[in-house]
């Protein structure tokens, strides 16, 4: 695949070029800036969707986290469904609308826009501004996603654990208004940066498929508990906060559950000093344990120690009996299980314990085929997962290259009103 460098040098000059043309002819003394408020023909609110009434058919909806967390700067198919007519008071939208998620956590995320290009009318939830409009879809929501109009969106709010935002503040919003044919050209453009990354994530989605298909396995394979190919099964444990000594120039890795991302742990964040190990449930383990997280929002996820190292107590340490199973087919295995763990959770954070962990059921084929599989999953876990070379790099190298082109193009002079 050609670098995204090579891919604008190739057509950035005439790109500019046809861009500078266009304003020179259709907009030569500028282009004009305009609110949401001047260029919107309708503002409403949507109307609650619980979780409970969301379900595998039905019509088309959206909630307002998935436009944090599902959707970019376009989509044009639902991933929920709800029943129409259990919805009371239902509020839709159609081809071209711009909606804005107007609670989240973080202020400088509030009013995350999205543009809804399906031709099915869609419900949408509570915490949603809809904004009917009739500019060129595709443009708005890469005008709407600009650094400058999201510091617009932010200005003004309150930091706490939730932040709103409403229609009021939502049409104050400015973005660049050029002509047709110049916004058409800019979609163009940033459409090839997107293409690009949908590929990469892609591929993403290939090592998925692949670790599904190679760790699923006949009846002809016996299967055990983890506990069965363990050694040792501990959890670890938290020295007092209180106590300066337990953690002041401490020398000893100290892993806590944020640190466990399906990765490879060659250090950790912070340490503990020797008085700490002593007078805590805190204990040493070997290298290339699988360590399981079973704390809340962590719950589920795993990784493997290089260095020997203590954890804190949400941490499940699986020391792997080497005569029975390889360390990387376990971590393999326990993270293709990431879903079905999680549903294990228990009580309000849905936490898992050492006990669940301990008897969920593991495949365990001969030495050699586990090798088979640990060899192929290693070579795409590197390409997918290695933060300096892998794909999530090549991705963020992309993403940040997309946000500077997308910010420039749609930086334009602004025509004055004199």
């Amino acid at each position: 695949m050609r670098s995204l460098m090579d891919l604008l040098k190739e057509n950035k000059e005439q790109a500019g070029s046809k861009i500078d043309q266009l304003i020179a002819e259709l907009c030569p003394d500028g282009v004009e800036y305009k609110k949401l408020g001047e260029i919107g023909t309708d503002f409403y609110r949507g109307s609650g969707i619980t979780r409970e009434q969301i379900q595998s058919s039905g019509t088309p909806c959206v909630r307002y986290g998935e436009i944090y967390t599902t959707y970019g700067v376009w989509f044009d198919k639902c991933v929920s469904f709800a029943d129409a007519s259990k919805i009371s008071n239902g509020k839709f939208i159609e081809h071209g609308d711009v909606i804005f998620a107007i609670t989240g956590e973080k202020v400088e995320d509030i009013a995350k826009s999205t543009v809804y290009l399906g031709e099915e009318k869609c419900l949408v939830g509570g915490d949603i501004v809809v904004m009917k409009h009739k500019q060129y879809p595709k443009y708005m929501g890469y005008a709407l996603s600009t650094t400058a109009a999201q510091l617009q969106k932010s200005q003004g709010k309150v930091k706490s654990k939730v932040v709103h935002s409403n229609v009021p503040s939502i049409k104050e919003i400015s973005i660049p208004v050029p002509p047709l044919p110049v916004q058409q050209e800019i979609v163009r453009i940033l459409d090839t940066f997107t293409e690009l990354e949908a590929e990469l994530e892609a591929r993403k989605k290939q090592y998925e498929y692949y670790r599904v298909n190679l760790l699923s396995f006949d009846n002809n394979t016996g299967v055990v508990r983890i506990k069965d190919i363990c050694s040792k099964i501990s959890s670890g444990g938290t020295p007092l906060k209180s106590k300066n000594s337990y953690y002041n120039n401490g020398t000893i890795p100290w892993l806590r559950t944020q640190e466990i991302i399906f990765n490879n742990i060659y250090k950790t964040d912070k340490f503990i000093t020797e008085e700490g190990l002593k007078n805590s449930s805190a204990k040493y383990i070997p290298e290339n344990c699988v360590i399981v997280a079973i704390s809340g929002a962590t719950a589920g996820r795993c990784s493997v120690n290089k260095i020997p190292l203590t954890t804190n107590q949400h941490c499940c340490n699986l020391e792997i009996d080497d005569n029975k199973a390889l360390y990387r087919y376990v971590f393999h295995w326990i993270s293709c299980q990431y879903e079905e763990l999680k549903s294990l959770g228990q009580g309000a954070r849905s936490d898992l314990n050492v006990g669940i962990i301990s008897d969920y059921p593991i495949p365990v084929p001969p030495l050699s085929e586990q090798q088979r599989i640990v060899d192929i999953l290693d070579r795409f876990d590197a390409l997918c997962n290695d933060l300096t070379s892998g794909l999530p790099a090549e991705i963020a190298a992309r993403r940040k290259q997309y946000e500077y082109y997308r910010d420039k193009l749609l930086t334009f002079k602004e025509k004055s009103h004199e």
